[in-house]
């Protein structure tokens, strides 16, 4: 492997700062907006968000979903944009002993692996990926 090549080459931006309000982080971490595209493929792989691991949703084609956290289907119901982003950003400040990973936190960590120490699960482009699909995940009307 040559200079470059390995996802961990380079050092990666710390977090950006964000204000919680409430129960959520009303703005968005990242100037672009979402693409509810890019965060369907997160939640959906295995490798990266790893949500399926816990979570069930919308995604038929892949089998073997979690049951230990709420469905997926209906989440853009049921939360807010902001309310979403809080939850994926650090679901502790809502729940101190939630499962749920801390997916853009560095610092409070414990037993963080050599390779991942200082570094966010997800980007915070990713995260707001993450939040347009769930957003798109409406409850049917009755």
């Amino acid at each position: 492997m040559g200079p470059g090549s390995s996802a961990f080459a380079q050092a990666p931006p710390p977090p950006l700062p964000y204000v919680v309000a409430d129960d959520g982080i009303p703005e968005p971490l990242t100037g672009a907006p979402g693409d509810a595209v890019r965060g369907r493929a997160i939640v959906a792989n295995r490798q990266a968000g790893l949500c399926l691991l816990c979570h069930s949703g919308p995604i038929p084609e892949e089998r073997f979903q979690g049951t230990l956290a709420p469905d997926l289907g209906g989440a853009g119901s049921r939360w807010s944009a902001a309310q979403l982003r809080l939850r994926l950003v650090d679901g502790r400040q809502l729940n101190p002993t939630t499962i749920m990973p801390s997916y853009y936190r560095v610092q409070g960590l414990v037993r963080v692996g050599a390779a991942w120490q200082a570094r966010t699960l997800l980007t915070a482009q990713q995260i707001e990926d993450v939040v347009a699909y769930l957003l798109t995940l409406r409850a049917p009307r009755q």
